[in-house]
């Protein structure tokens, strides 16, 4: 047993679990099984090789309703929500615009934010991303028509360095909510910001089965490629983005959008609170998960 396996099964031989609830994670998966303990997992990456080690002592998986792989044949549940309202659903978030304060930046004053990413997860394989080039160019561009603020998960180039964002990891969200444009090669920021009404470009050749579907069904965001073609296009559309005045649009289709979704919070508390009766409930009634509104 790995090691962090081993601190997992200590603490839980302490805390004595009823339930065990992750994101696709295969220690809580197996762990659960040696309590014999239930496994409930949301999944959104679809990545198999991790799907594989936590699929066998899983009984429930919560996936999206949109278009995605088969998980499991008699486990898995398709839930109209995505992870990230989980956190971000108005009922569970509201933006603080004194954000804007620790920026320097004025009320209604354009930015925009720019997130690179490591390229060091197992699914990132053979990815490069945004060329330094490129990543200095968008960044000079983009200075033109707003403020510029770079979320990276690695070292900058030393042009882009006094471009860092400012604040901490705490206040990302407040960051990303009052923005004009979330441009980068994170899924997540950019599900993010979509799913806060912020329009955003997601730069990654394999891009998401989620972040297609809210480009797909509400137009809140873009997926683009890393190739030298299309990253010159997303610069230029990111261009395009930010000389619009009027953000109204992206906050009817993010209004629309969470007319279609579930609060996945008060879902999930109810999964837990009534497991297993919420299972068979589900099984028999997909259609109740729209009660939590």
């Amino acid at each position: 047993m790995a090691k962090f396996d081993y601190l997992m099964w200590k603490v839980c031989l302490k805390f004595k679990p009823d339930i065990f609830l992750s994101v696709g994670s295969m220690y809580a998966a197996q762990v659960s099984a040696i309590l014999r303990k239930p496994h409930i997992c949301i999944e959104d990456t679809y990545n198999m090789e991790q799907v594989r080690l936590y699929r066998p002592f899983t009984e429930l998986i919560l996936t999206g309703d949109y278009p995605h792989p088969v998980m499991s044949e008699t486990n898995e549940f398709r839930m109209a929500g995505y992870n990230e309202l989980a956190y971000l659903h108005p009922k569970r978030f509201t933006p603080d615009e004194s954000v804007l304060h620790k920026l320097g930046v004025k009320a209604n004053e354009k930015y925009t934010i720019v997130r690179f990413v490591a390229w060091n997860a197992t699914h990132d394989l053979g990815q490069i991303g945004i060329s330094s080039k490129n990543k200095i160019k968008a960044v000079q561009k983009f200075s033109q028509y707003s403020k510029v603020f770079i979320s990276s998960e690695g070292q900058l180039p030393e042009d882009l360095s006094p471009y860092r964002l400012p604040t901490p990891p705490s206040c990302i969200h407040d960051v990303i909510a009052f923005a004009s444009l979330v441009f980068g090669e994170s899924s997540t920021m950019s599900e993010e910001a979509a799913i806060l009404g912020v329009p955003s470009i997601y730069l990654n050749n394999k891009s998401t089965y989620y972040t297609q579907h809210l480009e797909k069904d509400y137009q809140l965001m873009y997926n683009i490629t890393e190739s030298e073609e299309d990253q010159q296009k997303s610069i230029e559309l990111g261009i395009d983005l930010l000389q619009q005045n009027d953000m109204s649009m992206w906050k009817e289709r993010r209004d629309k959008m969470l007319r279609d979704r579930i609060d996945v919070t008060e879902f999930l508390c109810w999964i837990v609170n009534n497991y297993p009766n919420s299972k068979q409930v589900l099984i028999e009634n997909p259609d109740y998960q729209y009660r939590f509104k």
